[in-house]
């Protein structure tokens, strides 16, 4: 990778930080053999790379993956977050602690979330995954002979937005890279059939796919540009981007090299979060195709342009899912937020231009460029375009990933993945995950795309739908989702760090004590709630306390929820 000395304006306190390259795939190597950093390696890696041994303890002190004592033989972790709370995920917890607690064997953690939210409440044994109802029988392998890998839970038929066959391989497919790269087809007609089609940003934060192209491709016209699939799915209720990488790696994969050579870019990677090991794999085997069948490499397909994929593995925190927080991560840094502008797509990895784009969204360009941006458009609902991945959890009675026209409604959805538990009745809804405001049960027929949830005081978000069923203690929840956010702030900025901490210690005071807000209780998260969304950097601190405050609308009786707090014109959110 190129390193550039540039400065520019907006990136002056970045002045003075540790070059490249990133020693985390070299961390996490050593403790993917280990278990564990030892200082005797860390020693050793400062002598070889000749860094100075600060600088690496100030990396593993931020990343929560990164351990610097030995494990236990069975390392158990459980979920707390909102999707396993609902499914008496904190009875399940203290089942295992009375059993596992005093176990010297066994080192027990509660977590954030593994992103298994559709077998909540979930658990890892040693990094397998699993519902907790599993642990028992994953603790006894793992005192013996090892738990082994997780293979990733994979469907036979192809979601609606593939346009290649079940069973394809490489040679069948990618045909849109193939067309670009023998010149049949042009940078500027995709970027123009992209726009046409209104493909949007599928992370969050919804930007024109097209725009973000094209904005991309004419920064700093020859010079070193480079591409970036966000797959650091860290949010409570979000899984679907785990779904469509088991299902979908060669759509995903397409999309972001046909983004590298639209761009201009040679070097792209996968930037995922390391609880995804059973993803992961699936990637790199279809890499691996990839450089064999000669699609990528220095002659892709052929046409003499050098295309170059790698996978780069979180050390672990939501915030890294903040675009420019995980390029402080792949450049070695703590993974910090920048202030923007610059945004990435000008000054980006390296200081260099960098496409960055989620999961979903890679998936989808391949059938655009297909099929065309007038079939896409007809695919959704009313004003409404294209297909939308959704991940629904909570009080449903069929939790996963479901594919449906965007623009299909709250309840419609609801519906498809079998309606609430035990025939109970809504009582609030989360429409686009932890980020968002809850609605009530009065707004189920709401459209599910991005104006009409706006309209509405919430946002479509990262894709993830949760059900809470009527008599659900909502201020609870809400907190829940808080206290998600208050663990995660990277502590950068004053008004997150200390905001998140003040407003979770009067919310849980208040439910601990079986009380309820009063009025000036009220009045202190208004207040915090509103200094959090106009002064944090980054969008982890600007919507934490949205879905406290929506609760406590809907709680004075309506269902409305209070403007979704996010800085007007803001194009970043977390999870992107």
């Amino acid at each position: 990778m190129t390193i550039s000395p540039e400065r520019v304006p907006g990136v002056e306190a970045r002045a003075g930080k540790f070059p490249g390259p990133s020693l985390i795939p070299a961390l996490n190597a050593i403790q993917a053999r280990l278990g564990w950093l030892p200082r005797e390696e860390l020693e050793e890696l400062a002598r070889e790379v000749r860094r100075p041994r600060y600088e690496i303890e100030g990396l593993i002190s931020f990343y929560p993956h990164f351990r610097t004592t030995p494990p236990k033989k069975v390392q158990l972790s459980v979920c707390h977050d909102l999707s396993c709370w609902l499914r008496q995920g904190d009875d399940r917890i203290a089942e295992v602690k009375a059993k596992y607690g005093a176990d010297t064997d066994v080192e027990l953690v509660e977590v954030s979330c593994l992103g298994r939210c559709d077998v909540a409440p979930a658990a890892a044994v040693n990094e397998y995954p699993a519902p907790v109802s599993e642990v028992d029988n994953l603790v006894v392998s793992a005192r013996g002979e090892g738990v082994g890998h997780a293979s990733a839970s994979r469907r036979d038929e192809p979601w609606p937005n593939d346009p290649y066959p079940a069973g394809s391989g490489v040679a069948e497919r990618y045909q849109s890279l193939r067309a670009f790269l023998a010149g049949e087809i042009s940078a500027e007609s995709i970027v123009a059939t992209l726009k046409d089609s209104g493909l949007r940003g599928m992370g969050g934060a919804g930007f024109p796919t097209g725009q973000k192209w094209s904005l991309v491709a004419a920064a700093q016209p020859g010079t070193v540009k480079y591409a970036i699939c966000n797959a650091d799915e860290s949010e409570p209720g979000t899984f679907k981007d785990r779904q469509i990488l088991a299902d979908q790696p060669h759509l995903v994969i397409e999309g972001l090299l046909l983004g590298m050579a639209v761009v201009g870019a040679e070097e792209g990677w996968v930037f995922i979060r390391h609880e995804y090991g059973p993803e992961e794999h699936v990637l790199r085997a279809e890499i691996a195709a990839l450089r064999e069948a000669g699609v990528i490499g220095p002659d892709a397909c052929g046409s003499g342009r050098r295309l170059q994929l790698d996978i780069f593995v979180s050390p672990g925190g939501y915030i890294l899912g903040e675009e420019t927080a995980l390029l402080e991560c792949m450049e070695g840094h703590r993974g910090e937020p920048r202030n923007k502008p610059p945004f990435p797509g000008n000054y980006g990895l390296h200081g260099r231009p960098t496409l960055i784009n989620s999961v979903e969204t890679f998936a989808d360009v391949p059938v655009i460029l297909q099929r065309g941006a007038g079939w896409w458009g007809e695919q959704g609902i009313g004003e409404s375009v294209g297909w939308k991945f959704f991940a629904v959890s909570g009080h449903v009675r069929n939790p996963g990933v479901y594919c449906v026209p965007m623009g299909t409604t709250v309840r419609e959805l609801i519906d498809t993945a079998g309606g609430v538990l035990d025939g109970a009745e809504v009582g609030a809804v989360q429409p686009g995950g932890a980020s968002s405001n809850f609605i009530g049960p009065d707004q189920l027929d709401l459209r599910l795309d991005f104006g009409t949830l706006a309209k509405a005081g919430t946002m479509l978000g990262s894709g993830a739908l949760v059900v809470l069923a009527e008599g659900t203690d909502l201020l609870a929840a809400s907190t829940n989702v808080l206290r998600f956010f208050r663990n995660e702030s990277c502590g950068k900025c004053v008004p997150c760090r200390v905001g998140s901490t003040k407003a979770h210690s009067l919310l849980s005071g208040v439910i601990d004590s079986g009380s309820t807000l009063d009025e000036a209780q009220r009045g202190k998260i208004l207040q915090l709630e509103e200094a959090m969304r106009k002064t944090s950097i980054c969008g982890l601190g600007q919507v934490a306390l949205g879905p406290v405050v929506s609760v406590l609308g809907l709680d004075k009786g309506g269902a409305a929820a209070r403007p979704q707090p996010k800085p007007e014109g803001s194009k970043e959110q977390p999870n992107r």
